[in-house]
């Protein structure tokens, strides 16, 4: 008979309702001494957890392979993935727990990346290396800007994730001679999510994104729909929605403050267009969405997000 493999939020803790948090960071020694420094075989649904491991030793399985931990070591582990670890007791280190829809990558994105994300990994950090020591030092600036509670703290918490888990990629496929080079068409992309990010508030159309990378837009559509599936006009859109979306969440601006930030010069055209998106209007999802958190927190969850200005904590009660 199988063995049940139990699914946590936090390990040890049951997944009985949506979670209330969009990060969580804790040192491994607090949460691996509460369990004589192992953690059983289980897995998490909807989060990707990275550990990063500083000093002492150990062993990660990752779907029913061990990995002797030898640090500074990176652990990363997508949902779904069965995991458990053993720790000596002068353990050091970090685990990051990270809401996937939040993560600012899909492990299911058609890329280097995408395929780098989908697989749990361990990938050793030298501190002789110029990347790997900034990944270090990325890693440890996200565990103090998790611990105190200061302005922007969101925003710089999710720029260390993506900053954390880019560095590492690299590393990791440096060191992965069966890796081969990056196509034409990531190389493309990455190019023009750059441009994407630098230009979207101006409302360029695709054509000037073509243009930037010396293309026509029927091949670059089609490089695009090869990579995600979508034309690069869906990628402006969804981009445009993600970010309107971050504001009407973190920000106690109005809907029509948030469209005119992002390009939008008439308020009632950004209505528009976020209802025709995301199926419900700028307040409607707001509204919804802060239910959804106070539901999920006990009634707090509304005052949490809209002080995120105000420089307080979002989503996160003590743990």
């Amino acid at each position: 008979m199988a063995r049940h493999v139990p699914t946590y939020h936090l390990y040890g803790e049951n997944s009985g309702k949506e979670p209330d948090f969009w990060l969580h960071c804790e040192t491994i020694k607090s949460r691996s001494s509460l369990h004589r420094w192992e953690i059983r075989l289980h897995r998490h649904e909807s989060f990707f957890q990275i550990l990063y491991v500083e000093a002492g030793s150990g062993d990660a399985t990752l779907d029913s392979k061990v990995h002797p931990l030898d640090p500074p070591v990176v652990v990363t582990i997508p949902p779904g993935v069965d995991h458990g670890f053993r720790f000596s007791r002068d353990i050091e280190g970090l685990v990051i727990t990270i809401l996937t829809s939040h993560l600012g990558h899909s492990s299911s994105e058609r890329s280097r990346f995408g395929d780098w994300l989908a697989a749990a990994r361990v990938t050793r950090l030298d501190p002789q290396n110029d990347e790997a020591a900034f990944a270090i030092l990325t890693l440890r600036r996200l565990g103090e800007e998790f611990e105190h509670r200061r302005s922007g703290r969101n925003e710089l918490l999710a720029a260390y994730v993506t900053q954390a888990l880019r560095l590492t990629a690299r590393i990791s496929h440096e060191g992965d001679t069966s890796q081969l080079p990056a196509e034409g068409g990531e190389r493309r992309m990455e190019v023009l999510s750059g441009l994407i990010q630098q230009h979207f508030r101006a409302h360029k159309p695709a054509s000037f994104y073509a243009a930037e990378l010396g293309m026509s837009l029927t091949h670059l559509n089609r490089i695009t729909r090869a990579m995600t599936g979508h034309t690069v006009h869906d990628l402006l859109c969804a981009k445009l929605i993600e970010e309107a979306k971050r504001e009407l969440l973190f920000s106690i601006a109005s809907a029509g403050e948030i469209g005119l930030r992002l390009g939008f010069a008439d308020p009632a055209y950004f209505s528009r267009f976020f209802l025709k998106e995301s199926g419900l209007t700028p307040r409607a999802w707001r509204m919804k969405e802060r239910m959804r958190l106070d539901m999920a927190t006990g009634g707090s969850g509304v005052m949490k997000a809209v002080d995120v200005r105000r420089g307080t904590d979002d989503f996160q009660r003590n743990f």
